[in-house]
């Protein structure tokens, strides 16, 4: 459950002691700069028709969706009891399936049983194409999708129903249509149409200049408006219980004019970003000394999140990768190597001397780790507990042969870690032999030249004798 009214609305989640334990942090969702904020006037229409009601669901698979989080065996085409074609959600894991087009105004309907009571899922409107920092959920507006009984707090107060209720996620925002009792950014319906488990409920959901409307088999329940942002992705949502849809068809409506500045955008230009791991299943990735030799036995991956037990070797991805653009949400647990005096590095790289010309040191929990790019151990972006902050290249920056520009680019222009036990993103751009790092939003490392780097290979994440987890990582090829 979401715990922080009026930004982000409490939903209720088959994983909500996950959810309420991880690290809840503002990433950026830009890649590539920082639009700034801009004023957004009302909209004209364009004077161009809707298109025609096209299917979103061929039938046959799944072309056409992106699964961003969880596994080869959550979503799969079946038939119902008519015979008519369905997309079957396991439930398991929690996460989310997305269209592989951005959708701006639209009519989306379609139909959905849950099999049984309770039941809980969702739909996510104008998401971004990957999922917030440390969670399963992406940045969107959630029309929610469940079999519940209300619940009320302790003044009497309904707070969320399983009745089609509409709210923000996970930094989208709006406002809803009815004042909600609570304050939340949440509309709870105006009537109740839902059917029980085994029925077939339809829903028409409308969404147009930043106003959603949503019909359950005919009766408008829920809506907001000035919703942000309000270009995006379609998702349906896996969460803990099996759910059937079918009969998805979507009607575009006219863009805005003028056209949607880009902080009213989802983060588009990640469009192309996909998984590296099955949520449930460890495969594609061998475990290894160098380039993998065996199957992993020291990784695991369990609901999306990859650990590792500090005691074998690294993981190396069996696809190579030359220009692409990562995004990985790594964390410490309270495990650590001891405690060791580690340098503090300079803006050029050298190790800060004291004034007797010794090096200056910080005791710290030692904790290493990093993500080994194309193939080779030297073009590592660290993850340790040195002051100097993750996002390092130690290959690079300790090679007295290298230039200096090339040794002062490698080193984290700030410490930007989050505090051990809380999920940490990295952002990670490598194009030609330039690389850029993110970490938490902050640009670490920019336009680092890595001389000699190879023009593609494996990625790999490093062994280095301290357990470590990775969630939510994604890829896109940019060559």
């Amino acid at each position: 459950m979401h715990i922080a009214p009026c930004i982000l609305s409490p939903r209720p989640s088959s994983i909500t002691a996950l959810c309420a334990s991880l690290a809840i942090a503002i990433s950026p969702i830009a890649f590539a700069t920082t639009t700034p904020n801009t004023a957004v006037t009302p909209n004209t229409l364009a004077v161009s028709a809707p298109q025609a009601q096209v299917d979103l669901f061929n039938g046959k698979d799944l072309s056409g969706w992106v699964d961003v989080n969880t596994s080869a065996s959550t979503w799969t085409v079946a038939k119902d009891e008519t015979g008519a074609p369905i997309i079957k959600c396991t439930g398991i894991p929690t996460g989310i399936l997305r269209t592989e087009k951005a959708y701006e105004n639209f009519v989306l309907e379609f139909d959905w049983k849950h099999l049984s009571y309770p039941g809980n899922a969702g739909l996510f409107v104008w998401s971004d194409p990957y999922c917030y920092k440390g969670v399963p959920f992406s940045r969107s507006i959630e029309v929610q999708i469940m079999l519940t009984p209300d619940n009320v707090d302790g003044e009497g107060r309904t707070m969320y129903t399983g009745q089609g209720d509409i709210f923000s996620i996970w930094g989208a925002s709006m406002k809803p249509d009815r004042p909600h009792p609570g304050g939340w950014e949440r509309c709870l319906p105006s009537a109740r149409t839902t059917k029980g488990a085994g029925e077939w409920n339809h829903y028409k959901v409308t969404c147009n200049n930043g106003v959603i409307k949503l019909e359950i088999n005919g009766t408008e329940v829920s809506g907001c408006s000035e919703v942000k942002p309000r270009k995006g992705f379609i998702c349906l949502e896996s969460e803990g219980t099996e759910i059937w849809f079918k009969n998805l068809k979507i009607t575009e409506l006219p863009a805005a004019t003028p056209a949607l500045p880009a902080d009213m955008c989802a983060d588009l230009a990640a469009a192309g970003m996909r998984p590296m791991f099955d949520a449930l299943v460890m495969k594609g990735w061998k475990e290894g000394a160098d380039r993998g030799e065996a199957a992993p036995s020291h990784w695991t991956v369990s609901n999306g999140v990859v650990r590792f037990d500090g005691k074998g070797k690294s993981l190396w991805s069996d696809e190579r990768y030359g220009d692409f653009e990562m995004i990985c949400d790594w964390r410490w647990t309270k495990d650590h190597q001891g405690k060791v005096q580690r340098p503090f590095i300079g803006a050029d790289g050298n190790t800060v001397k004291n004034p007797d010309g010794s090096d200056k040191t910080v005791e710290v929990e030692e904790r290493d780790s990093g993500i080994y790019l194309r193939g080779s151990s030297k073009s590592q972006v660290n993850i340790w507990s040195w002051p100097c902050g993750s996002g390092e290249v130690y290959g690079y920056r300790t090679d007295a042969s290298m230039p200096a520009e090339v040794r002062a680019a490698v080193t984290p222009k700030k410490n930007a870690d989050a505090p051990v036990g809380q999920w940490n993103r990295f952002r990670i751009r490598m194009v030609g032999d330039v690389l850029n790092v993110w970490n938490n939003g902050e640009h670490v490392i920019v336009d680092a030249k890595l001389p000699g780097i190879a023009k593609e290979g494996p990625i790999a994440l490093q062994s280095h004798g301290c357990p470590i987890e990775f969630y939510n990582v994604m890829i896109q090829r940019l060559d």
